[in-house]
C-alpha cells in the first residue's frame, strides 16, 4: 500500500510542478472572458448561450489537459528509465498501475472542480453539482483510456491520437447512430442495414459519453437520481474494463 501511495503522490507532485492549476486558471479566465463577450453580443437567451459554450469549452479543456498530462508524463518517465526502476522494485506491477491511476485520477477530480467554478456564476447549484460530478466521472474514464493508450503505444503522438479518437467517437456515437438509421430514401438497402449494425455494435463497446456532463443540466433541470446512477455505473464498468486491459498489457511486456 505504501508503494501505491508513493506512486500516486509522485503523480500529483508532478502535476503541481507542471503548473496544471495555473493552466486551469488561465482556461477559467478565458471562459469567463468569453461569457462576458457573449453577454454583450447575444440578443436573446444570453444566459443559455453563455452556459452552453462555457460548459463545452471547459469540458473539452479538462479532457485535453488531463489526457495530455498523463501521456507526456508516462512517456517521459519511460524515456528516462524511471518506469524500469519503479517496476524493478519488490512490488507487483499492479501496484504501479494502481498508484499511477490513483494519482492521475485525483488530478482529474481536482481539475473537474476547478473548471466548474466559473459556471457557479450562471448555473443553479443543483445542476452544477451533478455536472461537476459527471465531469469527474468522465475524466476518470479518460484517465483509464489515456493510461491504456500510452502503455500500449508508448509514443506521445500515437497515444494522444488514439485517446482523442476514442473520446470523439464516444461523444459523437449517438449522432452517428441517428444518421445511420435515417436513410435518405424510403427503402433501406442491404448496405444501409449493414452500416447501421456496425455502428450499433461499436456503440455497444464504447461508453455513452454524450449522456455525461450534459449542458442541459445547467440550463434546464438537474438529472434524476436514476439517470445519474447510470453515469456512475457506466464509469465503474469502463474504468474496470479499461484498467483490466491496461494491466494485461503491462504484465505481458518485458522491461
Amino acid at each position: 500500500m505504501s508503494f501505491v501511495m508513493s506512486i500516486a503522490a509522485g503523480a500529483v507532485l508532478e502535476a503541481v510542478r507542471n503548473r496544471l492549476l495555473w493552466l486551469a486558471g488561465i482556461v477559467v479566465g478565458i471562459a469567463l472572458g468569453l461569457a462576458q463577450f457573449l453577454n454583450q453580443v447575444a440578443i436573446t437567451e444570453s444566459l443559455q448561450i453563455q452556459l452552453a459554450l462555457m460548459a463545452a469549452l471547459l469540458r473539452l479543456a479538462a479532457v485535453f489537459i488531463v489526457s495530455t498530462f498523463i501521456i507526456t508524463s508516462m512517456v517521459r518517465e519511460a524515456n528516462d528509465k524511471v518506469t524500469d526502476l519503479l517496476l524493478s522494485q519488490a512490488a507487483p506491477r499492479s501496484a504501479y498501475f494502481f498508484g499511477k491511476y490513483a494519482g492521475y485520477a485525483l488530478v482529474g477530480i481536482v481539475l473537474a472542480f476547478v473548471f466548474s467554478l466559473p459556471l457557479a456564476f450562471f448555473a443553479p447549484l443543483e445542476g452544477l453539482a451533478f455536472w461537476t460530478a459527471s465531469l469527474a466521472c468522465e475524466l476518470l474514464i479518460m484517465t483509464a483510456v489515456s493510461l491504456f493508450c500510452v502503455l500500449s503505444l508508448t509514443q506521445v503522438l500515437s497515444a494522444f491520437a488514439a485517446t482523442a479518437g476514442f473520446y470523439l467517437l464516444a461523444r459523437s456515437m449517438a449522432a452517428m447512430q441517428l444518421i445511420a438509421s435515417s436513410a435518405l430514401v424510403h427503402d433501406n438497402t442491404v448496405i444501409d442495414d449493414l452500416v447501421g449494425r456496425i455502428v450499433d455494435a461499436i456503440a455497444l463497446i464504447l461508453p455513452a459519453l454524450e449522456r455525461m456532463t450534459q449542458t442541459a443540466w445547467l440550463t434546464d433541470a438537474a438529472p434524476s437520481a436514476g439517470a445519474f446512477g447510470l453515469v456512475l455505473a457506466q464509469t465503474a464498468i469502463y474504468v474496470f474494463l479499461i484498467g483490466g486491459a491496461s494491466l494485461f498489457d503491462l504484465y505481458r511486456k518485458n522491461f
